[in-house]
């Protein structure tokens, strides 16, 4: 008899522990879809809070689960000596683009780095001469897809940053 109310015991604990877990993820999901316009609007506002600060829509996957395509980050400078391995960046590199990945080591002459899927490392180094920022926040709509040319007539400009293979 003990052994079966201690079971049934454990089950209700059970029962209370997963209850209390699903609503913890109810409460984290939100209740109506999350537009592109409210996304940029969102990150405008935490971007003019920072000096320098600057908002940019991510293109390319190779830095998922962190963001990836049509994600919005709000990239704050950083001096180069407050780098740290692991930090998200965003930086442009020798061909010109502007690209958002990962710090992976520390070199004599910059910073080694690449992309959180990417099988090999970018080939342009991170230096004070060529980093943007570090990735400050991470914003997601629930839907990126809006044509560029509604999404210019709602909003201000936003630079794009590359999440894509290495170059």
């Amino acid at each position: 008899m003990k052994s079966a109310l201690r079971q049934i015991l454990c089950l209700a604990a059970l029962f209370a522990v997963l209850a209390a877990v699903s609503q913890a993820r109810g409460a984290t999901t939100p209740a109506a879809p999350v537009v592109i316009r409210d996304v940029l609007a969102d990150a405008q506002t935490l971007a003019r809070t920072h000096a320098g600060a600057k908002v940019m829509r991510i293109a390319g996957t190779s830095m998922l689960p962190y963001f990836g395509d049509g994600a919005v980050v709000v990239v704050t400078p950083i001096d180069e000596a407050n780098l740290r391995a692991g930090m998200l960046v965003v930086y442009r590199n020798r061909f010109g683009e502007t690209i958002a990945h990962r710090l992976v080591a520390r070199q004599d002459s910059g910073w080694q780095i690449q992309g959180y899927n990417n099988s090999q490392p970018d080939s342009t180094l991170v230096t004070s001469a060529n980093l943007l920022g570090v990735v400050y926040a991470t914003f997601y709509p629930s839907s990126p897809g809006i044509p560029d040319e509604r999404l210019a007539a709602t909003a201000a400009p936003v630079a794009v940053a590359l999440a894509a293979p290495a170059r």
